[in-house]
């Protein structure tokens, strides 16, 4: 396999190149993007490379979705923002219980600014050929959304995790 070596100039991380569209459903991320798919003229598909981030509690990995349109050289990317981690812990207790495993878990979130997200449609390399807005209004159409804007990204403390 033919690995691209890819060097980082440090201004890079500075510009942010990407649109950030927070979406709230409680829709399977397969549905959500199959109902995009029938709005937006793009073809989301499960991609293997999951967005995985490390947290005390352990990792997690969160499912992505993404499309390339390489007539306007644009990335397509719907990353789910919630998911859990299990963690199993002996009960210490000398009692009845003492020998049960009892299994924990954590809610991790992507992007923890922004806990009520459910999934975030980052559109890469958009400069003037997106509209941002339009596809907002798209997107509301789709039934089982209940709320979508745009992330300011300068708000975002955890930037690192959306580099992938």
């Amino acid at each position: 396999m033919n690995m691209a070596i890819h060097k980082l100039d440090l201004g890079e991380f500075d510009e942010i190149d990407y649109n950030l569209i927070a979406i709230h459903t409680a829709l399977e991320d397969y549905r959500l993007a199959f109902f995009i798919n029938q709005k937006l003229p793009i073809i989301l598909g499960k991609s293997k490379d999951e967005v995985q981030i490390n947290i005390k509690e352990g990792e997690t990995k969160f499912s992505r979705f993404y499309y390339y349109d390489s007539e306007n050289a644009i990335s397509w990317n719907l990353i789910q923002n919630k998911n859990e981690v299990y963690q199993d812990t002996k009960d210490t207790a000398q009692n009845l219980f003492s020998n049960i495993t009892m299994e924990i878990s954590t809610k991790v979130y992507l992007l923890p600014e922004f806990k009520k997200a459910d999934y975030f449609l980052k559109i890469e390399n958009t400069q003037d050929t997106i509209n941002v807005s339009k596809i907002k209004e798209i997107l509301n159409t789709i039934e089982s959304i209940s709320t979508v804007y745009t992330v300011d990204t300068n708000q975002i403390k955890s930037k690192n995790n959306l580099i992938f």
